[in-house]
């Protein structure tokens, strides 16, 4: 009988534990219950936030630029680099943890600053970026994003239009000759677990608009203005798949940067090395916070499942919480999922106490599986 090998591949559990931790903590149970079991962990992304430090964790040197914050104020943002490999995080420069507690710009909110972290990817000698995208304050479609790249966004007057994807409506003219040049000569890959288009009832400000702020009011003027943008950089574009992930910046990516849209997860698991470590593993973790209806359109845990299963190796699942039937996690490639909420029903608990929970849960994994 071959050795046990777990391969612990989770994302975070948001709110409570990085992926790091969690895979810290799974570890932790499976050895107290089979202390002999190997184990081996990577943390893993689908592109949004955590998506630098699962990167760092699998061997990525740690970068830090000072840049422009989606309020306009400076920010510190990390990215992280390996031979001429980079991994850009645009919330780490336009995300809403830069956000004061309660306070949104849905209109005004720019991602100058995920710019300024692409070119300070370039500076650092990357010839291929990974371009993670998901947790942004903003819905300007990438517009200043392209401004810090060296796009000229012009209203009627020849004056650079105003921050946000509101100021969008007065564009008059998009002049895209001054774009860095080195940004002809990479592979820039726009990773994310969303395909929605730019605009429309599937578009980024409405169905994304409200959890950054966006009043009803607010999401027709950007979906309105976002219209206008596209109309004149190109309206093709638009209805791609991705164009609408993180306030539209996708679109930015896709229309003006030469970029190429891949499945966060898919493209985080090549990254992170993960085909190499799953050949080696007879029983794969994976998990995140909660197990749901999302989880099954690309979230992190159903990339690793799915890989899994097509390499003959059973995957279990952790969680904070669990919203999906079994036969859905059958078809998922989970064969069981331990979810916290068994151990301890109350949430505010369970948050806060998700270290230890998740010990106890693996120690249960250990006992089922490993014994």
């Amino acid at each position: 009988m071959k050795t046990p090998h777990v391969l612990v591949a989770a994302d975070k559990f948001k709110g409570s534990l990085t992926a790091v931790q969690v895979a810290e903590r799974v570890t932790a149970g499976l050895r107290r219950v089979a202390p002999g079991v190997r184990v081996e962990t990577l943390p893993v992304a689908d592109g949004g936030d955590g998506t630098v430090a699962a990167a760092v964790a699998a061997g990525f040197e740690r970068h830090e630029a000072r840049v422009t914050g989606p309020l306009g104020t400076p920010v510190t943002a990390a990215y992280a680099v390996r031979d001429t490999t980079a991994v850009v995080e645009m919330a780490e420069a336009s995300g809403l943890q830069h956000l004061p507690a309660g306070e949104f710009a849905p209109l005004t909110a720019t991602t100058y600053g995920s710019g300024e972290l692409l070119a300070a990817a370039l500076d650092a000698g990357a010839r291929t970026i990974v371009f993670g995208v998901g947790g942004s304050a903003t819905t300007d479609g990438g517009a200043g994003m392209l401004a810090a790249l060296g796009a000229r966004l012009l209203d009627g007057d020849g004056k650079p239009v105003g921050p946000g994807g509101g100021a969008l409506a007065e564009l008059a003219e998009a002049d895209l000759s001054g774009l860095d040049p080195r940004l002809a000569d990479i592979d820039l890959i726009l990773a994310s677990d969303v395909d929605n288009p730019l605009t429309g009832p599937k578009g980024a400000p409405e169905i994304y608009g409200r959890q950054k702020g966006a009043t009803e009011d607010d999401i027709a003027v950007l979906d309105a203005a976002l219209v206008h943008y596209a109309s004149v950089l190109g309206p093709e574009t638009a209805a791609l798949p991705g164009a609408g992930a993180a306030g539209g910046i996708g679109y930015g990516a896709l229309v003006a940067l030469g970029a190429r849209f891949r499945p966060g997860i898919e493209v985080m698991l090549d990254v992170l090395g993960f085909a190499p470590a799953l050949a080696r593993a007879t029983l794969v973790v994976t998990g995140e916070g909660s197990l749901d209806e999302q989880t099954l359109h690309g979230k992190a845990p159903a990339g690793v499942a799915a890989a899994a299963r097509a390499a003959g190796v059973e995957a279990v699942a952790v969680c904070g919480r669990l919203a999906l039937p079994p036969e859905a996690l059958g078809e998922a490639g989970i064969r069981r999922a331990y979810a916290l909420t068994d151990l301890e029903p109350d949430p505010a608990v369970c948050m806060a106490q998700a270290g230890p929970l998740l010990e106890r849960a693996a120690e249960a994994i250990a006992r089922d599986f490993l014994s």
